[in-house]
């Protein structure tokens, strides 16, 4: 894969953006071009080239990430079971989590994209995040070892479980709905979710409005369907706090 100069020079720059330890930092250089060319690799996007794009450095990725994601759970909350493990690994593993990577360190900006992709609004954040985790591969294959890697994320890991712990539903809003909800006694949760928009960048997109027993409990809007459903759910679980509805 040809690469020129310039390209060489602002992948260096955005590696030195990541303030990996120094003397990993120094395996990114146009002598270790081979390292370069791994980092373009994953900020290259299969419109941009359907040969050689981020989608094989995305699959490693994803294996590094839950590997390293796991040690760093295991040595930050030894005393915690493993199923509550688990469910902490599952958010900081998240295409949401990785989207929020990928914004922090700006890889939008060094992303390699074709004009068709790039006019979808709708596919930035995923393409953001699948990006990121390609990165994460890329770095692996460069360096070989996974410690300045997960130093690396260990910032944004910490940021994340403290978010995560501090909510008593663990963002999983509808889950708890439903378990509040059958605890009661009641029906389950009905959603009733309509598209207000058809522009795929608008946050509120989507609407939704939660039923219990055939009355509205809360609404919420997102930009995907989900987002919204999510979000109408947090807003009855705290309608839920001060409010009863008869069996």
């Amino acid at each position: 894969m040809k690469i020129s100069n310039h390209r060489v020079e602002e992948i260096i720059n955005f590696i030195k953006g990541l303030k990996l330890d120094q003397k990993f930092q120094k395996e990114f250089t146009k002598e270790k071009i081979k390292n370069i060319l791994y980092i373009n690799e994953s900020l290259t996007h299969s419109s941009a080239n359907s040969e050689i794009n981020y989608e094989n450095l995305e699959f490693l990725g994803d294996a590094v990430l839950r590997l390293i994601a796991s040690d760093f759970i295991k040595n930050k909350y030894p005393y915690m079971q493993v199923g509550e493990r688990s469910e902490l690994r599952s958010h900081l593993v998240s295409d949401q989590w990785l989207e929020e990577v990928g914004k922090k360190i700006e890889i939008k900006n060094v992303l390699v994209i074709g004009n068709k992709a790039l006019r979808d609004k709708s596919a930035s954040a995923t393409i953001q995040a699948e990006a990121t985790e390609a990165l994460i591969g890329a770095l692996y294959e460069s360096l070989t070892v996974l410690e300045p890697i997960k130093d690396w994320l260990i910032p944004f890991w910490e940021e994340k479980s403290k978010e995560v712990l501090a909510d008593p539903h663990k963002k999983n809003y509808k889950s708890a709905l439903q378990e509040l909800t059958q605890s009661k006694g009641l029906s389950i949760p009905i959603y009733k979710t309509t598209e207000i928009d058809k522009k795929h960048d608008n946050p509120e997109r989507f609407f939704c409005n939660v039923y219990v027993k055939n009355r509205s409990i809360a609404e919420g809007s997102g930009k995907s369907m989900k987002q919204a459903e999510k979000n109408a759910a947090s807003k009855a679980l705290k309608y839920f706090e001060n409010n009863v509805i008869d069996q």
